[in-house]
């Protein structure tokens, strides 16, 4: 087995961090440290570096710590390792039999993985699948991901050309705008209180601050009918994938003028025609035990067609699993 040293993160290493980041073949601005560090007074950071015998930096692992398991981090929609682009699977095996050993030694009982979906990866990136079915992880959750393939579109169902017609005929129009107050305060926020007294999970000073770290890659789309604010999305943009974060309107947004089918056929032919993927996000509840069919159902009437994404966990003290894989 090669060495490798492992490094809980620090200031010091912002830099080299997200320039890894930046090249890695599995990963996305929410990696960055700046994504990561708006919500680090909810979680405590146990972030790792992991360095080669030349001190050559080839995987991160975002992570934060609760009790004894260690996250790939609880305020991420995705995770896992992120991997240098040319860790070979050796070297991903290698690493993981390190990096299990280091954290059994220093009394973590469980990893807790989820892992990131595959459209998002800039290279094919399967490792970790593999590593945790030489671990004997546990599968805890896999959810059912709704993706459109932008390359190669299905086409639309009529509900939903009726629907996309239905807007045209109200002039809906369409705005990207460079603020969130008006949708977050009149639309997003009383949506989410009224139908399931929650917030989102960021605030508006969070979505403010993150998008002018990421101005390019977070932006908001609004709708208006005769010039009244009646719906809107706001969209993360990675290398491979645009995704709608959040989605909001008023109780006559899709009822009476169609708007939530003409405002996603927008974005998908007009604002990001040549894109990858649209992901739609998941319809899931329960831990991916039960799917919200009707929703699920308008995803694929757009086109989409379901991925999964997988939540694993590993008990550290199996690394010893990882030992005689190689032959």
């Amino acid at each position: 087995m090669n060495s490798y040293k492992i490094v809980k993160y620090a200031s010091e290493h912002y830099v080299i961090w997200n320039e890894f980041v930046a090249k890695a073949k599995n990963a996305t601005f929410l990696f960055h440290r700046d994504f990561m560090e708006y919500h680090s007074h909810k979680f405590e950071d146990f972030s790792l570096l992991i360095f080669d015998h030349k001190e050559k930096l080839r995987a991160l692992l975002p992570a934060n710590i609760f009790e004894n398991n260690l996250y790939s981090h609880q305020g991420l929609t995705y995770g896992g390792l992120v991997l240098d682009e040319n860790c070979k699977l050796s070297d991903v095996l290698q690493i993981n039999y390190q990096l299990l050993k280091h954290l059994s030694e220093k009394g973590i009982e469980k990893l807790q993985l989820k892992i990131i979906p595959t459209i998002y990866n800039n290279l094919p990136s399967d490792e970790m699948e593999y590593v945790c079915f030489l671990l004997d992880a546990n599968l805890i959750r896999r959810d059912a991901i709704a993706i459109l393939d932008l390359s190669n579109k299905i086409e639309i169902s009529r509900v939903r050309k009726r629907g996309i017609e239905t807007g045209k005929k109200h002039q809906l129009k369409i705005k990207e705008e460079a603020t969130f107050e008006a949708f977050w305060n009149e639309l997003l926020l009383p949506n989410l209180k009224s139908k399931y007294n929650t917030n989102p999970v960021h605030s508006l000073k969070e979505i403010t601050y993150l998008k002018s770290k990421f101005p390019n890659l977070i932006k908001q789309f609004n709708v208006y009918f005769e010039d009244k604010l009646v719906g809107g999305v706001t969209v993360f943009i990675t290398k491979n994938v645009i995704h709608p974060q959040y989605i909001a309107g008023n109780a006559a947004f899709n009822t009476l003028y169609g708007g939530l089918d003409f405002l996603y056929q927008h974005l998908i032919t007009t604002v990001f025609p040549n894109e990858k993927y649209f992901d739609f996000g998941i319809s899931n509840e329960n831990k991916g035990r039960n799917v919200n069919e009707s929703l699920h159902y308008w995803k694929e009437s757009f086109g989409a067609r379901t991925i999964v994404q997988n939540f694993y966990e590993i008990e550290t003290k199996n690394f010893d699993q990882l030992k005689s894989v190689l032959i």
